[in-house]
């Protein structure tokens, strides 16, 4: 059984017979089209690209913002009490001066005060051993830090060199790796001799 030729293809092969070149014309819109469709694979492949790069950049910026955020979760878990941390700063001061005064006078009637000032100190320190507030401490002929002390005054001592600690006023504190508080010092101002 023949197959029945659609009207395009008699008018093909009628205009092939009249006109070679225009019997060409459906070559040509073959190649036409094969170049419209490179044209498009490479318009596609231009698109992947580029959204592999976005795909890329935005990976990074999430993991970059994860990053940000353990960073500043740790940042809040280890530094979020240091406003408590300061306000505490006095309290310790003053039973700091409690333990100095009450030991200072001997008296017996005070015993049991400063037992009970001895106990209250011991259980702030621990207190801030557990929050990570450490007390610094300076002995009198260290060399002063501007890092970790504050001068309160400078005054000339004799057999001290310029720069050492001549008196501690007030102990000074860290949150882990934060200066919360220098220790309040007095400075020698003598010359080094």
């Amino acid at each position: 059984m023949a197959e029945r030729k659609t009207d395009e293809e008699i008018a093909r092969e009628m205009v092939a017979e009249n006109d070679p070149m225009l019997a060409q014309e459906p070559e040509i819109e073959d190649e036409i089209d094969s170049i419209e469709s490179v044209d498009a694979v490479a318009e596609l492949k231009r698109e992947r690209d580029e959204m592999r790069d976005r795909f890329m950049r935005a990976l990074a910026d999430a993991e970059n913002t994860r990053k940000r955020a353990e960073r500043d979760r740790r940042e809040a878990e280890n530094y979020g009490g240091s406003k408590l941390a300061r306000d505490m700063l006095p309290v310790y001061d003053s039973l700091e001066r409690a333990l100095m005064m009450a030991t200072e006078d001997g008296k017996d009637g005070d015993k049991a005060l400063l037992e009970g000032v001895e106990l209250t100190m011991r259980e702030l320190r621990n207190v801030f051993k557990k929050h990570g507030v450490e007390v610094i401490r300076p002995e009198i002929g260290e060399r002063f830090d501007p890092q970790l002390h504050e001068a309160m005054f400078e005054a000339p001592l004799p057999g001290t060199k310029a720069g050492d600690i001549i008196q501690v006023s007030a102990s000074g504190f860290m949150l882990h790796d934060r200066l919360l508080r220098p220790a309040q010092v007095g400075v020698s101002s003598t010359p080094a001799s």
